[in-house]
């Protein structure tokens, strides 16, 4: 469907897709676009406008396999107020794109703003063009991204972070939250709304929310050992591995892990686990509106008394107390 003649859109925007992009961040940003741009379902570009770009215009695949075609080549920068780059599971593939590079450069120097929108972010800096600025990432690749890019400060405890002339964003549903943030700037706070209604949220996450993630600073730690084991249990925080599964998958014993956590970090590897299990369970109390029950279980305690004892001894209050004293803390603000 057309656009009214009359009507110029408040909000232009230019996704330029990478090879193995994220649907979810990739659809959750251009889905809030497209129910704010129109009423009624229509899905017409009318107080937003959007076109996809991919480097010669080749599809692209999505990490999960699925293929965007019928793209445009890098298109005039001055014709967007922002371009969204969208990365993926390809963010530590740095062969040279001397054309990327200078699309985006070029993009910076007409004072067209750039979203890095999941991994994109490490495009925008392997152009050059976030140095001296702090960037969102996701924290999962947080370790990955500090070692290509030392010189960038990062972000892990915001949904997205607004620079100015670039925004950057965590990724997965963190970009509806970029896409809301941008039509309440540019086509006003009812536009966002609807937008919510359409995608069935339950409001507007402020950029300031910390991600979902539960892990030590590890910045200072250079065994990757270390690295390694983290990792594996931050993706399995509603069933933990024990600590046989864990050591299996580094490639040590049992023992030799201990032993490298307690050297680095001064405690066992359960210890670190189940931390960060309680802290996702303080996050979804926080976050969520589930029970205390199913939080209990989301985090992989057997039962909701388990996780109390535990929550209790770890923050000197109980999970059900901790939530009615965050409820009443936000009325009062």
């Amino acid at each position: 469907m057309t656009r009214p003649e009359s009507v110029e859109p408040s909000l232009r925007v230019g996704f330029l897709l990478l090879d193995k992009f994220t649907l979810a961040a990739f659809g959750g940003l251009i889905d809030s676009l497209r129910l704010a741009a129109d009423d009624g379902g229509q899905s017409r570009q009318i107080h937003a406008a959007w076109k996809i770009m991919t480097p010669g215009a080749q599809a692209r695949a999505a990490s999960c396999g699925l293929r965007v075609e019928g793209t445009n080549d890098f298109l005039d920068p001055s014709q967007f107020d922002y371009i969204a780059v969208c990365g993926g599971n390809d963010y530590l593939n740095d062969t040279p794109a001397p054309a990327l590079n200078d699309y985006l450069r070029r993009a910076h120097d007409q004072r067209v703003r750039l979203l890095g929108i999941c991994t994109g972010t490490f495009t925008i800096a392997r152009a050059g063009l976030a140095a001296k600025r702090t960037v969102c990432v996701h924290w999962n690749v947080l370790d990955a991204f500090q070692k290509q890019f030392p010189q960038v400060r990062t972000s892990v405890d915001r949904l997205f972070v607004d620079e100015g002339d670039l925004i950057t964003c965590a990724g997965s549903t963190a970009a509806i939250d970029l896409g809301l943030y941008l039509i309440s700037r540019h086509c006003g706070r009812d536009r966002a709304q609807q937008a919510v209604r359409h995608m069935m949220l339950t409001g507007i996450r402020a950029p300031s929310l910390p991600q979902a993630h539960f892990r030590q600073d590890l910045e200072n730690v250079a065994d990757p050992r270390i690295r390694k084991a983290v990792h594996f249990m931050e993706q399995q925080l509603d069933h933990p591995p024990p600590l046989p599964a864990i050591a299996r998958y580094v490639g040590v014993s049992s023992r030799q892990l201990e032993r490298a956590f307690k050297a680095e970090l001064g405690i066992t590897p359960v210890r670190l686990q189940r931390t960060m299990r309680l802290q996702y369970g303080r996050w979804m109390i926080d976050n969520k509106l589930e029970s205390i029950t199913q939080i209990a279980l989301d985090c992989g305690f057997a039962d909701t008394a388990h996780f109390s004892r535990e929550f209790r001894a770890h923050f000197g209050i109980s999970p059900s107390r901790y939530r009615i004293d965050e409820i009443d803390t936000r009325k009062e603000r």
